[in-house]
């Protein structure tokens, strides 16, 4: 069965729409965000193996040796790095920009999803007050009625 739908109707799916690419974006961000602090993390991580962590205080007896052997082992960025010292303070700054980052952007997804909430609520009362009974506004498919029909008409 066709069910009328008003422009005001429409212009609420196709604010839905636009607030769900949005999301969807943030949601990239987000990912992205996670990556380079896991990224980070790891190259911090692999920086400070016990033999590493030997090699740069020079604590072992053969310390240019431990340091090869534990990059070996480890596969350390950090501790292949000319610069011990400036490789792990590099990590701990991009680990900071990364978290930070992502606090930024999981804050702003909050907030889209309230607002969200609040134009989906408005659509769902604009169907009902045309006679949709609630399953179906709630089931309706927001991409289909912001793209349906004459920007001007009643539609389908």
């Amino acid at each position: 069965m066709k069910r009328s739908v008003s422009d005001r109707a429409r212009q609420l799916a196709a604010e839905l729409e636009r607030l769900f690419a949005q999301d969807a974006a943030l949601a990239e961000e987000l990912n992205d965000a996670h990556g380079r602090l896991r990224d980070a993390n790891d190259r911090l991580w692999s920086g400070l193996h016990p033999d590493g962590l030997r090699a740069v205080y020079g604590d072992h007896p053969a310390s240019e040796a431990a340091r090869l052997q534990a990059t070996v082992h480890a596969r350390s960025r950090v501790l292949d790095s000319p610069d011990l010292l400036g490789a792990v303070q590099d990590a701990h700054w991009q680990i900071h920009h990364a978290h930070c980052d992502y606090q930024h952007i999981a804050e702003e997804r909050r907030r889209l999803a309230t607002e969200i909430g609040e134009v989906a609520r408005d659509f769902l009362d604009e169907l009902a007050g045309a006679g949709w009974p609630e399953k179906q506004a709630r089931d309706a498919n927001v991409h289909n009625l912001a793209d349906a029909g004459e920007p001007h008409g009643t539609g389908s």
